[in-house]
């Protein structure tokens, strides 16, 4: 009992000296390190025009008609959960799916379908790998510089605008490589879209 006594003071000081580091001066010195170089980042790399938020610019948003850039399928649930006034709001996940389940052969064929409905003038054999299947995330905002170009004829021609012009969005939103070694170059779907809009 005594040396009971005599452990429990030096633990709970210990306990409390640990607190103290890990959870309010490490925290507050890693906030502000971050706050300090990568504040879009750390403040969650939000597209804000005007005052208004269009969204998460590291996290991908469905866009399905002609008039814009379309990007990886996700797998979208509007039925889990509602914003403050009870209106459903998208909720995006893996798919799980194996490639090879009926399952996702199923949503592959059906996704071509669609873009070769939507693209009837481009050769179906074209049509990039990334433009009919899941991201791991199921919330990429990415697609590949060989998925935007597939795409900027058929939304040339629904938004009114010339080849070249959307080419120009196009390149404007494409990020190179990590370090400009390693990945590949990518094009930001949400962005693309907001400069067809004339948000941005």
């Amino acid at each position: 009992m005594k040396e009971l006594k005599s452990v429990l003071p030096k633990a709970a000081a210990l306990f409390l000296i640990l607190t103290v580091i890990c959870g309010i001066l490490y925290t507050g010195v890693v906030t502000g390190i971050a706050q300090l170089i990568f504040p879009d980042q750390a403040n969650g790399s939000i597209i804000e025009v005007n005052g208004k938020k269009y969204g998460c610019a590291l996290l991908g948003q469905q866009f399905t008609d002609d008039a814009h850039m379309w990007g990886r399928i996700m797998n979208l649930d509007a039925s889990t959960f509602q914003d403050k006034e009870g209106n459903p709001m998208m909720y995006a996940s893996p798919s799980n799916l194996s490639p090879a389940s009926e399952e996702y052969a199923a949503l592959v064929k059906e996704r071509v379908r669609r873009l070769k409905a939507a693209n009837p003038d481009a050769d179906e054999e074209a049509i990039p790998v990334d433009l009919v299947t899941c991201s791991g995330s199921g919330l990429d905002p990415h697609i590949s510089p060989a998925a935007a170009q597939y795409q900027i004829p058929r939304i040339a021609k629904a938004g009114g605008k010339t080849e070249e012009e959307v080419q120009n969005i196009v390149d404007a939103c494409t990020e190179g490589k990590f370090l400009g070694l390693f990945g590949e170059k990518t094009v930001n779907v949400l962005k693309v879209n907001l400069m067809l809009d004339g948000i941005i």
